[in-house]
């Protein structure tokens, strides 16, 4: 059931997630030269970077069921082309509004990726490889944050930023061809894939089997509403970090184009060393502790109160290398919960329900990419400072791990 052929399907999920954080990544990247052609001001460049957030989130969960639906090899396809293309069409936009529908769309579009890539290692992987495989898999999206900045920075010093947009499409299309390629003859595996790992003991879990439950069964269970809400808490962070953390080198650290692009890989860097290491970690607990549950919670407790701490003090240093240093720790730890996420559903729910439900808690995760870009956006505006900002977002990753790590119980057993 399982062949080697799934060590090129990984290879293939890394570089889509490369793609898919270059591609959302370039416009806090580019926002400079943007809102100079475009007249936008900080209020409304908060208000564009929510936009991607409100048609990726909805489409998180659409995107999920769809995959369960029609499978992950035609969605995953569909919704790379469909990104990529909105990627270009980026150069067309001629003012705040038509910018504001062309990232709606494109947000949607990306929305599919993170549910679908879990169903995509569900059908091809073994249940016993499927934490590491999720976190090679996602490790993609903190590397391409690391290369995005000097690569795009790069290319719209010399092409300017209308044809940047227009090279990252062309990419994704490249990438599209070769997943049909890859994928091929698979479309059999899409009705396999429901191994499951085997129960572990949990004091507040009851002994049942969970065969063929609906999909309300499911979203009403705890243990996925705080992982979602956890999930929350780390999407907030990262928004937080992908659309304004570049302004806030520009404009509070007094940095230039050149030098903002080298100063702003280190965090993902990091973030990249701390997705690949996550799930390995987890795993690792899981085989001391014998509780699965438990080694995804306390990952994702113990990564949010550290990214938390260290993102608050990043802007109260004074030195600027301490600054970058604590935000890059910061992501780091953020990172590293990653993987238990996707973790949590892959070992609680059952196959057929496996991309509706990632889905779900996706959604939900990424509503903070609505209020993230926009509340920083208006912080900003109102008061020219950026304290404010980093504190609410220390604040919700806190107040996010201590509540799955008191409510978050699972009232199903581990399947």
């Amino acid at each position: 059931m399982y062949t080697n052929r799934r060590y090129f399907i990984l290879i293939l999920l890394f570089i889509a997630s490369m793609i898919n954080y270059i591609d959302r990544a370039a416009l806090s990247i580019l926002a400079p030269y943007i809102t100079a052609d475009l007249n936008v001001n900080k209020a409304e460049l908060g208000l564009i970077f929510s936009s991607f957030a409100i048609g990726y989130a909805v489409f998180c969960f659409v995107g999920g069921w769809l995959a369960d639906k029609y499978g992950p090899r035609r969605v995953f396809a569909g919704a790379m082309g469909l990104w990529s293309l909105f990627a270009g069409l980026t150069c067309a936009a001629f003012n705040f509004t038509s910018l504001f529908i062309i990232r709606v769309i494109f947000g949607a579009a990306e929305g599919p990726m993170g549910s679908v890539t879990n169903k995509t290692i569900v059908k091809w992987f073994p249940a016993t490889e499927r934490a590491r495989a999720v976190g090679v898999s996602f490790s993609g999206n903190p590397m391409g944050g690391a290369v995005s900045a000097p690569i795009i920075a790069a290319s719209a010093l010399a092409f300017g930023w209308k044809m940047t947009f227009i090279g990252m499409m062309l990419i994704g299309f490249v990438w599209v061809v070769i997943w049909l390629a890859a994928t091929k003859g698979s479309e059999s595996k899409e009705s396999e894939g429901s191994s499951t790992l085997p129960s572990a003991t949990l004091p507040d879990a009851q002994d049942v089997s969970v065969p063929n439950e609906k999909l309300s069964f499911y979203l009403k269970q705890p243990i996925i509403l705080y992982t979602a809400l956890a999930f929350f808490a780390y999407s907030y962070i990262l928004f937080f970090f992908m659309t304004w953390f570049p302004s806030y080198l520009l404009d509070a650290r007094g940095l230039n184009m050149r030098d903002m692009s080298i100063a702003n890989v280190l965090p993902w860097l990091l973030g990249f060393v701390g997705l690949i290491s996550g799930g390995f970690i987890s795993d690792y607990i899981y085989k001391v502790s014998k509780n699965l549950l438990f080694s995804r919670k306390i990952v994702i407790v113990t990564g949010l109160i550290i990214a938390a701490i260290c993102i608050t003090a990043s802007a109260l240093v004074a030195n600027l290398y301490g600054a970058i240093g604590l935000m890059s720790v910061g992501m780091f730890a953020m990172y590293v919960t990653t993987s238990c996420y996707w973790a949590i559903v892959q070992d609680t729910v059952k196959g057929s329900n496996v991309g509706a439900v990632s889905g779900f808690i996706h959604f939900l995760a990424n509503l903070a990419g609505v209020f993230a870009p926009m509340i920083t956006g208006f912080i900003v505006q109102g008061t020219g400072e950026y304290y404010s900002a980093f504190y609410l977002v220390g604040a919700l990753a806190i107040i996010s791990a201590v509540l799955l790590m008191m409510g978050g119980r699972n009232k199903v057993a581990i399947i």
